[in-house]
């Protein structure tokens, strides 16, 4: 039985000491965090980050529908080989 009290005093300690240190280093960190972030280069930085990835994904939504579009016309094609399909895109043959 003592050495159990002694492991829960023990540990209570530890962590009211944890606590008050986990907290300080916390609000450290957060303070440190909140200049980075408030600084002009990093914001100038986040900016052209942020416009070169929307551009980027931009480009990605143009490729990927044109791929979708070839994709469709190649299966349509191998499933109506042998009939007279005609792609519905094009102009109708007078």
């Amino acid at each position: 039985m003592k050495h159990r009290s002694m492991f829960i005093v023990g540990a209570a300690v530890g962590y009211v000491f944890g606590t008050r240190a986990g907290r300080e280093r916390y609000e450290q960190i957060m303070r440190t965090s909140r200049r980075l972030a408030e600084n002009p280069t990093v914001q100038e930085t986040a900016g052209v980050l942020r416009a070169k990835g929307e551009e980027i994904a931009g480009a990605a939504k143009v490729k990927g529908g044109e791929l979708a579009d070839k994709a469709g016309h190649a299966v349509n094609q191998k499933l109506h080989k042998d009939s007279e399909y005609e792609d519905p895109r094009r102009e109708p043959v007078s």
